[in-house]
């Protein structure tokens, strides 16, 4: 489930297609004043990428996750 979500697309209103990637909430441990998960979260994935999603279904995709994830939506082309 969709914890964060980090939107670094230059494009904001493009929705058809996007590239997605999700990580466990852990992974922004590193980030400076970002709010620290204590807690068990075992299913989340260490990484996962879908390219030429729409962002609804990319959404979608990443909250149905049974751990808890950051979403980082990139434009087409980008981020991955």
């Amino acid at each position: 489930m969709i914890w964060n979500i980090i939107d670094s697309r230059k494009r904001k209103y493009r929705w058809r297609e996007v590239n997605a990637v999700i990580e466990d909430i852990r992974n922004d441990h590193n980030v400076a004043d970002t709010d620290d998960f204590e807690g068990e979260n075992g299913l989340a994935p260490v990484y996962d990428e879908r390219r030429g999603i729409s962002l609804h279904d990319a959404i979608r995709w990443a909250e149905e996750e049974q751990g808890k994830v950051t979403l980082y939506i990139y434009d087409t082309g980008d981020g991955i």
